[in-house]
Order: C-alpha cells, then sequence, then structure tokens
C-alpha cells in the first residue's frame, strides 16, 4: 500500500497537472468564442457587489482593466489550487482501496458533481457567448464546453495518479516501476508542455482582450461635432468584447407579447431606416471626463418590432439582451419612442465589433447603459425586471442630467498677457440629453455670467459644441465656470440630492494661471 504521504504527494502532483490541462482546453475553448468559468464566474459574483464597494475595489487594483485581469487570474489560480487539492484527496480515497475506484465514480465525483454545480450555480450567465449564438443554444455549447474540460480534468487526473503509482511483482515483492521520482518528471513535463500551450493561447486572448481600448475617453482640443468611430468612448464589462458571426446570429423577441419572433440582419435591414445624430455618455462620466461621444445611427424603431409582436397589456418593462449576457432594461413607454433605435451602422459604416456589431440599442437621454451592444433578445416583462447594473446598484435615475464641460484651455493652464496675440479661446461640449441645448454660460469671476456661441448644435438629441473669446482683465488666478441650458429651459446645477450612482450632477470649471 502506498504510505500516506506519498499518496498525497502523489495526487497533489496528478491533480496539479490536470488542472493545467483544464484549464489549457477552456483557454483553447475562449479563443473559439466559447464562453468559460475563466469569464463568467466574474459575471456571475459582481452583480452582487454593491457600486461603493465596486469602486472602491477597482480603485485599489487600479482601474477596471486591472481589474478584470485580477478576476481571471485569480480564477485561472482558484482552479489550479483547487485542482491539486483535489487530486490529494482523490489520493488519499484511493490508497484506502483494494482496487482502483472505478471510472463510473470517478467521473460521477470530478464531472457530473461539477457539472450540476456550475449549472445550478452559473445559469444566469450560461447563456454568455462570443460569437453571437442565440442564448439558449449558448447555454447548452457552454455546459458541453465545460463537461469536456472536467471530463479532461478527470481523465488527466486518473491517469496520472495511476501511472505514479504503477507497481510490479518482483522477487522482493511489489515495488516501484520505474522510479517514482522519474515518472513525476514525465508527469510534470507533459503538465509544462500543457501550461506552455496555456501560455501561449494566453497571450492570443490578451492580444484580442479588451485592455487596449476599454475606458477609451474623446476630450480636448480634438473634439470634433461627429465623433470618428475609432474614437469614440468605449466602456465594457468583458475580458474580450464579442465579435459576432452573423450567419449564426439572430434578434427574438419575446416575454409578455401576443407574437413571439425572430429576426434576422437582413430581415430588420428590410424595414424602413430611421438615422439620427445621438450622442451617449457612460453613467460614470466625471464632470471633466470623456466617457461622452456623439454620432449619426442608421437602424430601426423598436416599437416596429414590438407592434408587430403584440405587446400584452401586463407588460411595464423591456429588457434587452447581448450576447456576452450584458442585460438591462428600460420603461415600455421610452422603448415605445419612435427615436429609441435597434441601430446597425455608426456614422455611415456597419457597427464596429466594440460597438455592437451587428446590432445594439440606441436610448436617447438615456446613460450609455442602457444602450445594449451585441443585441440578440429583446423580451418584453414586468416592472421587477432588472439589467445587470441595476442589479448591481446602480441608479435608480439613469436619465441624463444637463452637462457641459470646458475642452480648451486645459486646466491649470497659464498665459502671460505681454505675449497675448489676441483673446484666449474658450470652447467645449453642451449636453442636455434627449432634451437638447438652448443656450451656454460662461463665469470668469464666479458672479456674473455670459454667453458663449454654439457654433455646433446636435439637434435635441445630440451634444452642441460651444466657443467664446476671453480677454483677462488683469493677472491672476481664474476659475472659468461653465453651466448649460436645456431645451426644457431647465439650467444645469449642482444637485445634492441625486444619488452618488446615478451619474454625477454639476458645474465644470478649470483654473486659469493669468501672469503679467
Amino acid at each position: 500500500m502506498v504510505s500516506r504521504k506519498k499518496a498525497i504527494s502523489v495526487g497533489l502532483l496528478a491533480g496539479f497537472v490536470a488542472a493545467v490541462v483544464m484549464t489549457t482546453a477552456m483557454l483553447l475553448l475562449a479563443t473559439l468564442g466559447m464562453a468559460t468559468p475563466l469569464v463568467i464566474i466574474g459575471d456571475r459574483l459582481s452583480v452582487f457587489i454593491p457600486p461603493g464597494p465596486f469602486l472602491s475595489l477597482m480603485g485599489r487594483v487600479g482601474g477596471y482593466n486591472h481589474l478584470k485581469q485580477l478576476g481571471v487570474g485569480s480564477t485561472i489560480a482558484g482552479q489550479l489550487l483547487f485542482g491539486a487539492i483535489g487530486g490529494a484527496v482523490f489520493g488519499l480515497f484511493a490508497r484506502r482501496r483494494p482496487t482502483p475506484p472505478s471510472a463510473f465514480w470517478t467521473i460521477a465525483i470530478f464531472m457530473v458533481l461539477p457539472i450540476v454545480a456550475f449549472a445550478i450555480l452559473l445559469w444566469p450567465v450560461l447563456g454568455t457567448s462570443y460569437i453571437g449564438l442565440p442564448i439558449q443554444v449558448a447555454r447548452f455549447v457552454t455546459l458541453i464546453g465545460f463537461a469536456l474540460c472536467v471530463l479532461l480534468f478527470e481523465r488527466t487526473l486518473v491517469t496520472g495518479f495511476r501511472f505514479l503509482t504503477a507497481r510490479k511483482i518482483s522477487n522482493e515483492g511489489y515495488e516501484f516501476t520505474p522510479a517514482i521520482g522519474r515518472r513525476a518528471f514525465v508527469l510534470g513535463a507533459i503538465g509544462l508542455a500543457a501550461a506552455g500551450g496555456g501560455v501561449a493561447l494566453g497571450r492570443k486572448l490578451y492580444r484580442a482582450a479588451t485592455f487596449s481600448y476599454d475606458g477609451t475617453q474623446y476630450k480636448g482640443p480634438i473634439v470634433q461635432p461627429i465623433t470618428p468611430n475609432d474614437l469614440f468612448y468605449c466602456v465594457t464589462k468583458n475580458v474580450v468584447d464579442p465579435t459576432v458571426n452573423i450567419d449564426l446570429w439572430h434578434l427574438e423577441i419575446g416575454g409578455l407579447v401576443q407574437n413571439p419572433a425572430t429576426w434576422r440582419l437582413q430581415d430588420l435591414i428590410g424595414f424602413k431606416p430611421t438615422t439620427q445624430e445621438t450622442t451617449l455618455m457612460c453613467i460614470s462620466n466625471g464632470l471633466d471626463a470623456g466617457l461622452i461621444s456623439n454620432a449619426v445611427w442608421k437602424g430601426l424603431p423598436l416599437h416596429d418590432l414590438l407592434d408587430q409582436a403584440g405587446v400584452l397589456s401586463s407588460a411595464v418593462r423591456v429588457r434587452l439582451h447581448g450576447v456576452d449576457n450584458y442585460t438591462d432594461t428600460i420603461p415600455l413607454e421610452k422603448a415605445m419612442e419612435p427615436t429609441t433605435l435597434l441601430a446597425y451602422e455608426m456614422n455611415g459604416a456597419p457597427l464596429p465589433d466594440r460597438h455592437g456589431y451587428p446590432l445594439r440599442a440606441i436610448v436617447p437621454g438615456y446613460f450609455g447603459e442602457k444602450n445594449v451592444k451585441w443585441l440578440t433578445r429583446i423580451e418584453v416583462t414586468n416592472a421587477n425586471a432588472k439589467g445587470f447594473y441595476e442589479a448591481q446598484g446602480w441608479g435608480p435615475d439613469f436619465i441624463v442630467p444637463t452637462r457641459s464641460r470646458i475642452d480648451v484651455p486645459d486646466n491649470w493652464s497659464s498665459f502671460s498677457l505681454g505675449k497675448l496675440a489676441g483673446p484666449i479661446e474658450v470652447k467645449g461640449i453642451a449636453y442636455g440629453g434627449d432634451r437638447g441645448v438652448s443656450r451656454v454660460e460662461l463665469s470668469f469671476d464666479g458672479q456674473t455670467w455670459n454667453d458663449a456661441e454654439i457654433y455646433y448644435s446636435g439637434g435635441k438629441l445630440g451634444w452642441s459644441l460651444w466657443k467664446t473669446q476671453w480677454t483677462p482683465a488683469a493677472a491672476g488666478e481664474y476659475m472659468v465656470v461653465v453651466r448649460a441650458t436645456d431645451g426644457d429651459g431647465h439650467v444645469q446645477e449642482w444637485k445634492s440630492d441625486r444619488g452618488a450612482f446615478s451619474g454625477v450632477a454639476g458645474l465644470h470649471y478649470i483654473i486659469a494661471q493669468i501672469k503679467a
């Protein structure tokens, strides 16, 4: 009989190698666009973290991208650790049996039980697909992929343990052959080769990851009326964004409707198109930040599909589902407005992958999180429905407050009166949600306000660009403050009663140093 210490050591090694093989298999599936625990565990857990602790954690680790990397890295480390521990437990169990455990029991323990637990705990996120599979199909594919991975773990663990503990009968009785150390070296080499494959796959996924563009901001002197697609602000929860295969994708309409339906992209393009300029802004956009951009979108009004589906009288909200398992909700009344679009073009081109190809929602006047990308299902539902960030605790107000920002000059810019060839140009943006902007004013003394020129107006749904010429009266330190008035006549102001997680509302200012 193998000693207790040796059984634990052998089991640890076999379990660790098996976990490496399983993790490499998951990375391979991820390169094929399939969802794996490496990512969807984080999606499942994040909704249970309130916004305050979530932002605090994000700040501590250095931002959202670092938090994503930490999440995936921790999941991989956890898999390797639990795999090794599982191997040690298996070693102790196998040591006490006169015959090796049957495949029935090892598959039941190391494959069936994890699959059942995986399905129960992660059911809400199993419909994730990064190639555009419909939600129900994606659930099945995700479970099959996980089953293959845990089967690889079970077979590698059992085979590795038996290889390490193989014995033969000699004149002196049972002995290990060849020496267990040499067999451990062989198994370790196999594990190292698998790890090398995993590292190569990890590098490929890292190059495709969202880290290079997640958090893209658009501000400063480069701001133009229409934001170029490659400069449009970007925020995503994903480590790797979907690259949808249009041949696999479709849009479902279901829930509280009389006529559920399925649509392909060519069907949607056949509807009478609507083109509109609309600005999007992230709920976490700071007063001086650039998580806001403006584009011309082409698509069809959402109500065209809802009208055909026949919305039931009990319906209150519409929940939008992306292929990446991101969801959010909007009131039914908002969904029925003619400006709420299902967009398939952005600035005259098909939607870029990072901005939701092949279809995304455009919901004017609401924060960007409501404008769901990679749309695959529209569910008409009741008042209790919640989306990804709603469940996390953001809101409850998701309507964009009137905002304005100074883009030029930079904060703490310094000017010399004696070297000024003319007035200082001050310019920036103003945004009134779906109410438009009617006026922009600046104050240079904290008391009086002067009108700025609105030289570009994006209409009721888009931002406005403004500018003014400022000639300082004397040297000193000036606080330059901007405020906008929306199309309904409401003046931008500080709102102390606005919830901390409903988007900040206040006045942006810069400090300008004027020297003699």
